[in-house]
């Protein structure tokens, strides 16, 4: 997730920390390196599961972040002072301050922003930090916790607000909740230095793309038009749209070159442009993308 030069020992990154070592094992060594406090029982069945994940996810950060592992049942002076009332709790402490935490067990995707924030509060590599961040709310968006996606996209753009894969992330965000609205304002809002960027060119077809599902057909009805007439062009661009609405890019795109090998100057070429409008919008990678693109160019230079 971060890279910060060399790898450190996991002993000096990871410690279980007694009660009498806590001053100088969190307090004191905050001073210098953010310290994550997981404070954890033999009994509890949700420290099992998130105590090994915070770990590999302190020890990817390389140094930039210490780990103290704290068992309540033997620091009940130090649970009590800071008012550990249920377990799992998180903290972390920089210069001697609790500057983050949470409560519970949290996805592992929230794991790694977390640490990537704590990171960032302690001065580290800002450009690792971030892109930590991102992937992190990148996965939670795949998972569908689209609020807290937002959350860290937007505490990215507090830190970087030129950060155009944040812009993008959060008009993905709310897309996926359907507040088109929303997505288009914080679009609307980035900063003219990053408009013309990969990202948030994206985010411009996404958005189109939603735009245009508001208004798409219903997909048996258009289907059986295509089928009584191949020829209705129309009909067919409105499948494809209808298709593309219900989540299905793959036919739509299907449909799309299918219309331009039938009439590729139909409505001025409408099928190209809408083909290179869903590119646009997913990932370069996707396989619609490279089969689409791969189909289109062979027609046209056929």
């Amino acid at each position: 997730m971060l890279e910060l030069g060399g790898a450190a020992p996991a002993a000096d990154l990871i410690k279980d920390v007694a009660e009498q070592d806590f001053m100088a094992e969190v307090i004191e060594a905050s001073m210098q390196t953010p310290v994550i406090v997981d404070f954890w029982a033999p009994w509890c069945g949700p420290c099992k599961t998130l105590g090994p994940q915070l770990e590999a996810a302190v020890t990817e950060a390389n140094g930039a972040v210490k780990m103290a592992k704290v068992n309540v049942d033997q620091a009940q002076g130090i649970a009590g002072q800071l008012q550990i009332q249920s377990i799992p709790t998180v903290y972390a402490f920089w210069q001697g301050q609790p500057v983050d935490g949470f409560q519970g067990a949290v996805p592992e995707s929230e794991i790694k922003a977390f640490v990537a924030r704590v990171v960032e509060a302690g001065g580290g590599d800002a450009s690792g930090g971030l892109d930590g961040a991102l992937d992190a709310a990148d996965e939670m968006l795949e998972a569908g916790a689209f609020d807290d996606a937002a959350q860290t996209y937007a505490a990215v753009l507090g830190e970087d607000e030129n950060n155009a894969r944040a812009y993008a992330g959060m008009v993905s965000a709310h897309l996926a909740q359907d507040d088109l609205e929303q997505a288009e304002a914080i679009l609307n809002g980035a900063p003219a230095e990053i408009s013309n960027s990969p990202e948030l060119e994206a985010a411009h077809a996404q958005i189109e793309l939603a735009k245009q599902a508001a208004n798409a057909g219903p997909v048996a009805e258009l289907t059986a038009a295509v089928e009584a007439d191949p020829d209705n062009h129309q009909a067919r661009f409105d499948l494809a749209q209808a298709l593309l609405a219900n989540d299905d890019a793959e036919n739509a795109v299907a449909q799309l070159l299918e219309l331009f090998r039938r009439d590729r100057e139909w409505n001025e070429g409408a099928a190209k442009t809408q083909m290179f409008t869903i590119f646009e919008a997913l990932k370069p990678n996707d396989p619609v993308v490279l089969n689409g693109r791969r189909k289109l160019s062979s027609m046209i230079f056929a």
